[in-house]
């Protein structure tokens, strides 16, 4: 349980980083995938050249009004994150949330039967219920419905099974891996590129990433390093 709760509670602070991350000027990739497009585009590493092209894409007169573009990488991350946690969420509650008090009948006495109208309809506006059947929550919300369950806060509840905590702690852990792996800042790694991505001097290329870091490559010949950006040491 307190595994599944630390999972969700770092979905939820995670989130704000993929919003943030939303926006952003789209990356070819994490892990060095945008430095192996780029080495098998450019096959003679000039930093003039470079520079002068760097110069002309900013070049003001070349840009009109336009929208800001979406990373659609993190934007289908968020939506299937999104869609995963309700689908979670639905499962669970309909297994787990216990239903409303119902209304009176009309054969009530009439003082008793205000009282019970008031505490059915109390009952059925309880926010801490899950509501079937409507859109799918922001992501964030649903983590905490669902971190609520776990940690057996009070509510209209029946306790978690141990298979019902367990699958819980599948989706969050599932939801966070892909979280992470598309900022990437699961861990730090290191690979070797292909044969079809070899330095001029004909040596074999690494490339480092992972971890929030910013991937670099290194040439394991002649020592020459890269960036997304190009060549910052030959």
């Amino acid at each position: 349980m307190t595994n599944t709760a630390t999972t969700l509670r770092t979905l939820i602070t995670t989130w704000p980083d993929l919003h943030a991350a939303l926006g952003d000027r789209p990356i070819h990739g994490a892990y060095g995938l945008g430095l192996r497009g780029y080495l098998a585009a450019i096959e003679h590493h000039d930093p003039t050249e470079a520079a002068a092209l760097r110069a002309d894409e900013r070049d003001p007169a070349q840009l009109g009004t336009r929208p800001v573009p979406l990373n659609l990488a993190i934007y289908d991350t968020m939506r299937a994150i999104e869609a995963a946690l309700a689908h979670c969420a639905e499962v669970t509650a309909a297994a787990v949330q216990i239903e409303p008090i119902p209304l009176p009948g009309r054969d009530w006495p009439a003082t008793d039967r205000a009282r019970r109208t008031a505490t059915s309809r109390a009952d059925i506006a309880d926010r801490r219920r899950w509501r079937f059947g409507r859109s799918t929550p922001p992501a964030r919300y649903t983590a905490l419905w669902l971190l609520a369950r776990i940690e057996a806060r009070p509510g209209p509840f029946r306790t978690l099974t141990a298979p019902q905590e367990q699958y819980i702690g599948g989706v969050a852990r599932g939801a966070l891996a892909r979280a992470e792996a598309t900022l990437d800042t699961a861990d730090d790694r290191r690979t070797e590129l292909g044969p079809e991505h070899r330095c001029q001097c004909g040596g074999q290329i690494e490339v480092w990433g992972g971890g929030g870091a910013t991937p670099c490559a290194r040439c394991t010949g002649c020592g020459a390093l890269w960036t997304e950006t190009g060549v910052i040491a030959a």
